[in-house]
């Protein structure tokens, strides 16, 4: 018989958060511009000062639905809402998404030939200083220079890429460190990362890790996507949230990482139509 998973009833209230939530996803159906439907009725809310660990097998939709909260044009809210701080933001581009405080850090971060890192990163800037102002306010030469300097001391982001161009020729580690480093300057209110852990070697992950435990707290929340336990040895999340075929289909705290490290996520799939159920 044909069997599928159930959507875990995911309610911050029931795991006995009182707070109110940041970032509120509330029955969020997703598809491709050719009406394929990958997120299939996700409820998830995530406060600031909480890291949230996302895991799943690959093809169950985690990027997709990272994407969609950032509001990547080829990916539609077929049904429900994304609500950032209480407002509905489904209908707002990326950048004014990007403008009241969410953040993506890519899997594959994109090249961008011909605009250094310094210079991205003062103009993402700007734009939020504008938009929060309602006219122009740069941020000080020296004052940012001080930011970015001290910033990338922290993450160990060698000082030679602030003048090359944005992850044109980075290796993998130094992509996903100037991610973490775009997240400091930008200081979002929540930060997904997607899958960051993917193509790090064991120093690179310790430092994309301790970036992002340093910059989780009252002011950011933080969701992780990844399918691997690896990156939560050094991150320890809050919550843990099974993602299966577009659902979340389990919930709990960091142990459930260690069960899923250990017996795979073979539990959790859907059986085929016509396998016992």
């Amino acid at each position: 018989m044909d069997h599928e998973v159930a959507p875990f009833p995911s309610n911050h209230k029931e795991r006995g958060r009182t707070k109110l939530a940041l970032l509120e996803l509330n029955n969020l159906h997703v598809g491709l511009e050719d009406g394929t439907e990958i997120v299939k009725g996700v409820d998830l809310a995530v406060g600031t000062d909480e890291i949230h660990a996302m895991m799943g097998p690959n093809g169950s939709g985690k990027s997709t639905l990272a994407y969609a909260l950032m509001g990547h044009p080829a990916y539609e809210i077929t049904e429900g809402e994304i609500l950032l701080d209480g407002e509905n933001v489904n209908d707002l581009g990326a950048d004014e998404r990007a403008q009241r405080g969410l953040f993506l850090a890519f899997q594959y971060p994109h090249a961008i030939p011909g605009v250094t890192v310094t210079s991205f990163l003062r103009s993402a800037i700007n734009s939020i200083r504008k938009a929060r102002a309602g006219e122009d306010d740069p941020i000080p030469v020296r004052e940012f220079r001080t930011q970015v300097l001290a910033a990338m001391d922290e993450l160990k982001v060698p000082r030679e890429l602030a003048q090359r161009y944005l992850n044109d020729g980075f290796s993998g580690g130094e992509k996903k460190r100037v991610e973490i480093l775009q997240m400091a300057m930008l200081k979002p209110r929540i930060a997904v990362l997607d899958e960051t852990d993917s193509g790090l070697d064991i120093d690179a992950l310790k430092i994309v890790a301790a970036g992002v435990k340093a910059l989780t707290g009252p002011d950011m929340g933080a969701l992780v996507i990844t399918h691997y336990q690896r990156i939560l040895n050094y991150i320890k999340p809050d919550f843990v949230h099974v993602f299966v075929d577009g659902r979340i289909v389990e919930e709990g705290g960091p142990e459930l990482a260690h069960k899923l490290e250990a017996e795979g996520y073979e539990a959790f799939m859907p059986v085929p139509a016509g396998g016992e159920a």
